[in-house]
């Protein structure tokens, strides 16, 4: 090989590698609370067949939460976009305040800390949330996470525009993920591909649990602030109604305290809240919902087990969260791709080229 043509493909091979690094970085990030991201490497890894349907073959480097999304965060969310109390868009729940499981009050109190943590839940997972909320969330970041001097229900107000054009929507028709999107709810098959993943390859194949395992994990117990009693270590998960604290039969946990990481390092894949995603990403009436909850059974977080492919994108409940993905920008994409290529046609030139004989 000529010093011309090792230059060439090293290069290419550098610039593939920098740039799949430097996605996961996301420059344009704009996050004024605490979120921990994991990195999903392995792009263009094989996907798993389940009957006629393939799903978390994902082309691109992405990272996702390592954690649920919790009320601390939301409440944050809240006191950025809603400081008097108007509920713009039905982002806040009643039962968040009401009901034994959900973890934020509104106050009454108009000085831009309207919404406030209940007691022992800031750690929890946010539940009571729609897809909607989700969406909103994310296009809150993508704008740079902005606080108002007054609440704004407009169609046009960052919330409703940026990831996801929502408008005032509130229910109906969930729109596809926007190019150009910094955050968003996962796809199905992000959100797979994060769970049950082994990594290391892109033929490196799937675990039925995501737990990093093949069997079936331990359901945990709380203590009296419902912190979850494996830590951070082990097969274990928060569900089946195992987890009793503040007088109710099963509830949310502490997350990152239910057993611990999968393949990308990633906490509560299994129980705790289900989590939505946009199954293919297109705009729709349904969305989906995977990781099963603290009332399910372990069968319904294996990789085969209840996708929730047909619920409501405005259903508020106990049992609903969210973790959201940062995304690389739509012309990364096409430039790794373009480096791809070019060095796939350098190799088949050099494949073709015939030898002295």
């Amino acid at each position: 090989m000529s010093m011309r043509r090792r230059s060439f493909a090293a290069a290419c091979l550098a610039a593939v590698v920098t740039l799949a690094a430097s996605i996961a970085a996301q420059p344009g990030r704009a996050e004024p609370i605490s979120i921990q991201w994991a990195t999903v490497g392995d792009a263009g890894n094989a996907g798993y067949v389940s009957g006629t349907a393939t799903y978390g073959a994902v082309p691109y480097v992405y990272d996702i939460m390592k954690y649920e999304w919790t009320n601390t965060q939301y409440t944050s969310f809240l006191n950025a976009i809603d400081p008097d109390g108007t509920n713009p868009n039905l982002v806040y729940s009643g039962s968040m305040g009401t009901e034994a499981r959900g973890g934020i009050t509104n106050t009454g109190t108009v000085n831009g800390s309207r919404y406030a943590v209940q007691a022992n839940m800031g750690d929890k997972p946010v539940n009571f949330v729609s897809w909607f909320n989700a969406a909103r969330v994310a296009n809150w970041l993508h704008n740079g996470a902005q606080d108002y001097l007054s609440s704004d229900a407009s169609a046009t107000a960052p919330q409703n525009v940026g990831a996801y054009t929502l408008g005032t929507g509130t229910n109906g028709t969930a729109p596809a993920r926007n190019p150009g999107a910094l955050y968003a709810i996962p796809t199905e098959n992000e959100w797979v591909k994060a769970a049950f993943y082994k990594g290391g390859g892109t033929n490196a194949g799937y675990w039925t649990y995501p737990t990093q395992s093949d069997t079936a994990p331990t359901a945990v117990t709380a203590d009296s602030t419902g912190i979850g009693s494996a830590g951070a270590t082990g097969n274990f998960a928060n569900f089946s109604n195992t987890a009793d604290w503040n007088s109710q039969n099963g509830n949310v946990t502490t997350v990152g305290t239910n057993g611990g990481p999968n393949a990308y390092d990633l906490y509560d894949m299994a129980g705790n809240v289900g989590e939505w995603n946009d199954l293919d990403g297109a705009a729709g009436t349904t969305r989906g919902r995977r990781g099963g909850n603290w009332f399910n059974p372990a069968t319904v977080f294996a990789i085969d087990g209840n996708r929730n492919p047909n619920t409501d994108p405005a259903a508020v409940q106990n049992i609903n969260g969210f973790r959201l993905v940062a995304v690389p920008e739509p012309s990364q994409l096409v430039f790794v791709a373009g480096l791809g290529a070019a060095l796939g046609a350098w190799r088949l030139r050099k494949l073709r080229r015939p030898t002295a004989g």
